[in-house]
């Protein structure tokens, strides 16, 4: 059997149609493009009109496919362990280019150390399954005409998670979505999921656990919003697909807006508390946004000086006086601030030592600023080198009295934590393993006047896959 695919199309006056459907048919899931090669019809033939023949050859893709991930996680509380994650992706599932993933992940850490905390534990279980078609999937006939460059595709996905925290609590989790992503360009890919919906239920609680929420009302009221169903649109325009563009530009734009719909289906129905209810559960109410960007500028020779800014903010509202666990910013860790471990930092100048109950959290807030910079060189084959900068940290709009010191101010400047260091990545034909190195230069937890310390004797190694943006 041909392992090549080859449409031929007649009457073609515009190439870039020929490109456009090229496109199209790569982009179903099965098959790879490969080129498109003109053949000129003979004017006699064709009563002298002028016409192109296209053959657009294909190269089939692997119908099914197994992938391994194997990772080391630590975090600010002394927290450790490793995680595996196995994917099985089907190309083919109903014979019409339907791409179908499943993904089963395990996590286990332990907290090191000594004291009353040593030896607590987490386990962590999940199951995600998703369903890709590459058409549109809608109730009413919709013209693809409109899409000029690429039909959408449908994606539909759900997951559970399990989560145990010994001496403390479980949690599981349940996410459903429905949506589609299409690109109108090269560059430009949009994606939206008017359907997305999110339930988790706490259980196994301890009377420790309990006092822990009882002093710290903003902890307790976002997990209490156990119910999210709202929609999510997202903006990409990636630049760094032309490698060979002496400037690359990156940009990422998020919106997550929840709560609005089932407002309008049930929002007469509240509780003893005077919140509304929809099928008997507390919902949450918030708006979030969330950018990205990015610029690569390249030197020649694969010198490269990358830069990042990020932003977020979400507002509680209505149904919710704060944003949902599971929704809040955390700063620090391998793709943020490498300076600080992951959801170490913040909120604003909070200082958690000596906080017995806070050690169990991550710090998280309603507000997240950042900032990074990385020159990145070539050293010897395979390997290559950077040097980085990294300063950031996240705040909440209203004042914790749990978390002193993380209301955002006009003084968030002297708030930033920042770090530097030095990098070394393994770089094979794009699958980067990355080793980064960093140092605090400027420590937002400690008083003012003794932030600006470069700590030599607390650097912290960074262990991850892929570059940090």
């Amino acid at each position: 059997m041909d392992p090549y695919l080859t449409i031929k199309e007649g009457q073609l006056f515009d190439p870039e149609n020929s490109k456009n459907t090229a496109r199209r048919l790569s982009t179903i899931g099965a098959y790879k493009f490969v080129n498109v090669q003109y053949k000129e019809v003979d004017s006699l033939s064709t009563d002298s009109l002028g016409f192109l023949k296209a053959n657009i050859t294909l190269s089939p893709l692997n119908k099914r496919a197994f992938r391994a991930e194997l990772q080391a996680v630590t975090k600010s509380n002394n927290f450790a362990g490793p995680g595996l994650a196995v994917t099985y992706s089907n190309r083919n599932l109903f014979k019409g280019g339907e791409i179908l993933s499943l993904t089963s992940s395990l996590g286990y850490e332990v907290q090191a150390g000594s004291g009353d905390q040593a030896g607590l534990s987490s386990i962590e279980l999940g199951l995600k399954t998703e369903l890709v078609f590459p058409r549109l999937v809608f109730p009413l006939k919709v013209n693809t005409d409109f899409f000029k460059y690429a039909i959408p595709k449908t994606k539909t996905g759900l997951g559970i998670n399990y989560l145990s925290r010994s001496k403390l609590y479980s949690l599981a989790t349940g996410t459903v979505k429905f949506g589609y992503i299409w690109n109108s360009s090269k560059y430009i890919t949009h994606e939206i999921n008017p359907i997305s919906i999110n339930y988790t239920r706490l259980g196994n609680t301890t009377d420790e656990f309990d006092e822990i929420l009882n002093e710290n009302p903003f902890l307790r009221r976002s997990f209490e919003q156990q119910f999210i169903a709202g929609l999510t649109y997202s903006f990409t325009h990636n630049g760094m697909l032309s490698t060979k563009r002496k400037h690359q530009f990156f940009v990422n734009a998020t919106v997550d807006i929840a709560g609005n719909t089932v407002s309008a289906l049930g929002g007469s129905n509240q509780n003893d508390s005077g919140r509304n209810q929809f099928l008997g559960l507390e919902y949450a109410q918030y708006a979030k946004v969330d950018a990205d960007v990015r610029y690569h500028w390249n030197f020649g020779n694969q010198e490269k000086l990358a830069v990042r800014l990020f932003g977020g903010y979400g507002y509680a509202y209505g149904n919710s006086e704060v944003l949902p666990f599971t929704k809040q910013f955390f700063s620090g860790g391998p793709y943020s601030v490498r300076a600080f471990r992951i959801r170490s930092l913040g909120p604003g100048s909070y200082n958690n030592e000596g906080n017995v109950n806070g050690s169990f959290f991550d710090q998280t807030g309603n507000i997240r600023l950042e900032a990074n910079l990385e020159y990145r060189f070539p050293i010897v084959g395979f390997f290559k080198g950077a040097v980085f900068a990294d300063a950031g940290n996240i705040w909440n709009s209203i004042e914790n009295e749990s978390l002193p010191g993380g209301k955002f101010s006009s003084n968030f400047i002297s708030e930033l934590g920042i770090g530097s260091g030095v990098g070394l990545r393994v770089d094979v034909q794009g699958f980067v393993v990355r080793f980064d190195l960093a140092i605090p230069v400027h420590d937002p937890s400690q008083p003012q006047g003794e932030r600006f310390q470069v700590k030599f004797d607390q650097p912290l190694l960074n262990f991850a896959i892929g570059y940090p943006f």
